[in-house]
Order: structure tokens, then C-alpha cells, then sequence
């Protein structure tokens, strides 16, 4: 297939690559962001997950790389270690094509510190990493970033929100002046602009509209738990599911816990991501997930920011998240780079205001429920509410009608009753019509 990235004129080895994983045409934030970047502009990327950003920067770094500069000349910061291992990786199939050699260091938490130092006797030419151990090694003399005249900082919302910002700060006010920064993030909160504004003179920004809120091809289901066990649910939506690889939320590190038991108990082989696994557990349960030894994952929002687990077909909301822009991260696990997905939230009575919220920023529920295998459509959700709102207008609407009489005979409340049920009937008939 012909390339539309070739009008960009990258250099022969990352066209190639783009055409070994099949990438042909450039997203819309590549499409806006790449010239920008190539042209050493700073610049502001707000997008939804899924998008195409990490190339949108990624291709221009590696354009601009001189190799023969054995110095810093990039830094990327990630707010998670999986995200940071996952775009250390997306170069690599890069630079292992590359003519001439890009060096390329991943720094992250949770590893030996010395043996990071060890790796610095020559310094790379693009470090990824998380912002605290990259800081530390700024700050012990061991990674020099002085002449680096890159610096991303992506999910940087999620960076404000983990409170990473002040270390990236730290590690940008040891950068050069005219440091070429690039800010990544899903949404621009309010306290993050003081940051913004102390590295970024007019910068270029680029906010690519969601044509919708989630992904064209995710089907959003909705069953009620209805004081069934929540645990159950999940099973035989799963068994009837029959997913590739399905990931289960819960909105915190004990709920993962107690789900993951609970479906372990059931017979099934469960994966867990969440805070409280260490390093170690956490990239060795990736390396897992990515091999495929899972058919099922429970996980924290952690994994619903910027971790890229290819072939997730199912995404199960165990309980609605708190903020509901989690919503939208968490569906996105599914339905990438063109394919289906289905995403099924199971819901409380008291998730009602929440998934009304969601229904006005334009998400399109389906009411379903199990029955012996198979999904049965429940229809509207809210068909008993607006019974019961309708039933009540009518009788408001036959009291008003039929007053009570200034003097009373015997027998007045029956006739009065009469009265309002022969309205009452005459009002359902109109509504019917």
C-alpha cells in the first residue's frame, strides 16, 4: 500500500517501519501535530485515548535525533511504568532499523537505582521513564539532560493527578531555554496551566473533537444487579461473552482483590493490575497479559490510562467509577484501531444520576439481562419511572379537574371518585394515541 506518511519526508528506516505494522495514513492529531513538532514548535495535544498521539510525537523525535551527539537530546515523561515501558518498546521497532545507532534508556521506578546509573556511563540520546527516578538521576549527576532540547510530558492530567508535576518541573528547569516541550493529555485542567505557562510561549494547540465520546464500534450494555451476587454476574456474562481477552474494573486496589478471588474461585485464570503489586509483580503480570496467558484481567483506572493491551475485546465495568471521565478511558481499552468491542456495566439503583450523566454526554446504553445463556433486551430503563411520573400527571390532572363540592351530601366522595377515574380513563386513551 502507498504510504501518506512519505509527505512528511522521514527518513528511509521509520517509513518502513511505519509499513512493516501497517501504518499508512497519519491520524488527525499526527496529521496536525507532526509538522508542528518537526518545525520545533512547542506544542498542546488534547485527545482521547486511542488517537494515535504517542507517534504523533514519536516520529518527529526520531527524526530530529543526530546520532552523532552521544548526549541526552530527548526526555519523555510518562506518568505510570507501564505506560513508559509500553512507548521505550513503540522505539525500539524504530531504532532497531535505524542505519545508525539511536540510543535509547528507559528509566523507571521500582527497579535497582545503581544498576540505572550503571547504564549511564554513555548518556543516551532519548530517555523514557517515569518522572521520579528520572529526577533522582538528574539530581545524583548520573543522566546530564542540560542539552536536551526536547521534553514530553504525556497524560500530564494523570501527572497533575498522581502529583508527578513538580518532579517534571524539576527536570525542565535543568533543560536549556529554548526547550521544545510537548504537553499530552485527554483534558487541560485548570491547575495545570501555571505549569504550562512557566515552559510554553505560545504554543501550538492542537484539540482533536472526539467525533464521539467513546469509539464508533463499542456496544455499551447495562445490566441491572438487582441484588444478585455482582461476582456471578460477571461469570456468566464472561462464559457467554467467550472473549478474547476481557478486562474487569473496580474502582479500587481491595475491590480488584476481592473480585479477582472471587472469579479465581469460580475455576477461572484471572490476571491483576493494580497499585499494590510490586515492580516486579507488575512487569512480570504485563509480560503475561501480553503473551497471552490470560483470557481475563481485573484492574484499577490504572490500566485505563495509556496502557495499550493489545486485543481486549470485553471491557466489564464491576461498579461505575467515581469520576465519570474514567468511563471513557476504560471503554477505550476496547474497540482499537478499527476493531469491535463491548463494553458491560453492571449497575445499582443508587448509579441512576451516573448513568444519566453519561446518556447526556452522549453515550447509547442497551438494557439487557442473562437469562439461562443468552442476552434478553430489558428495553428502556427508565419505561417504569416514566410509567410511574405519567400515572402520577394523571391523577394530579383529574384532581384539578374535580373539586370538591362547597356543601356536601352523603355519598360525595364516591361520586367525586367517579368522576376522576372517568378522567383518569379518558386521560390514558389520549396518552396512548
Amino acid at each position: 500500500m502507498e504510504t501518506k506518511f512519505e509527505r512528511y519526508d522521514f527518513q528511509p528506516f521509520i517509513i518502513n517501519t511505519l509499513n512493516t505494522f501497517g501504518f499508512y495514513q497519519p491520524t488527525e492529531i499526527q496529521e496536525r501535530l507532526i509538522p508542528v513538532i518537526v518545525k520545533g514548535d512547542s506544542a498542546i495535544g488534547q485527545s482521547q485515548t486511542g488517537t494515535g498521539k504517542t507517534l504523533s510525537y514519536l516520529l518527529p523525535i526520531l527524526e530530529k535525533i543526530d546520532p552523532e551527539k552521544k548526549e541526552v537530546q530527548a526526555v519523555i515523561t510518562a506518568p505510570t511504568r507501564e505506560l513508559a515501558n509500553q512507548i521505550y518498546h513503540e522505539i525500539l521497532k524504530f531504532t532497531e532499523n535505524a542505519p545508525n545507532d539511536i540510543l535509547t534508556r528507559c528509566f523507571i521506578g521500582g527497579t535497582d537505582k545503581q544498576r540505572s546509573i550503571g547504564k549511564l556511563k554513555n548518556q543516551p540520546h532519548i530517555v523514557v521513564g517515569t518522572p521520579g527516578r528520572i529526577n533522582d538521576l538528574v539530581k545524583d549527576l548520573a543522566l546530564f539532560v542540560h542539552r536536551a532540547t526536547m521534553l514530553v510530558v504525556d497524560e500530564a492530567d494523570l501527572m497533575l493527578d498522581m502529583g508527578f508535576i513538580e518532579d517534571v518541573d524539576q527536570i525542565a528547569a535543568k533543560m536549556p531555554e529554548n526547550l521544545q516541550m510537548l504537553v499530552f493529555s485527554a483534558t487541560i485542567p485548570e491547575k495545570l496551566k501555571p505549569f504550562l505557562k512557566k515552559y510554553m510561549e505560545n504554543p501550538k494547540y492542537v484539540h482533536v473533537e472526539p467525533k464521539q465520546l467513546t469509539a464508533e464500534r463499542i456496544e455499551h450494555l447495562l445490566i441491572p444487579s438487582r441484588h444478585r451476587n455482582k461476582i456471578d454476574i460477571v461469570v456468566d456474562a464472561l462464559s457467554t461473552f467467550n472473549p478474547y481477552l476481557a478486562i474487569v474494573f473496580t474502582n479500587t486496589k481491595k475491590m480488584a482483590e476481592t473480585v479477582a478471588s472471587g472469579l479465581t474461585a469460580k475455576g477461572l485464570k484471572v490476571g491483576r493490575i493494580h497499585g499494590d503489586l510490586s515492580p516486579r509483580e507488575r512487569k512480570k503480570m504485563m509480560k503475561q497479559i501480553l503473551d497471552l496467558e490470560y483470557q481475563y484481567i481485573v484492574a484499577t483506572d490504572l490500566a485505563s490510562r495509556g496502557i495499550d493491551i493489545e486485543g481486549i475485546s470485553h471491557v466489564i465495568n464491576y461498579e461505575l467509577p467515581a469520576d465519570l471521565d474514567f468511563y471513557v478511558h476504560r471503554v477505550g481499552r476496547t474497540a482499537r484501531a478499527g476493531n469491535s468491542g463491548i463494553a458491560l456495566t453492571i449497575y445499582d439503583l443508587s448509579d441512576e444520576d451516573a448513568l444519566n450523566r453519561l446518556e447526556k454526554m452522549g453515550v447509547e446504553f442497551k438494557h439487557v439481562d442473562l437469562k439461562n445463556g443468552e442476552w434478553v433486551d430489558l428495553g428502556d430503563r427508565n419505561k417504569r419511572k416514566n410509567r410511574l411520573k405519567q400515572t402520577d400527571e394523571i391523577d394530579q390532572k383529574a384532581k384539578s379537574m374535580v373539586r370538591k363540592p362547597k356543601k356536601v351530601k352523603p355519598g360525595y366522595k364516591k361520586k367525586m371518585q367517579y368522576e376522576m377515574d372517568k378522567i383518569k380513563k379518558r386521560q390514558r386513551k389520549i396518552k396512548k394515541k
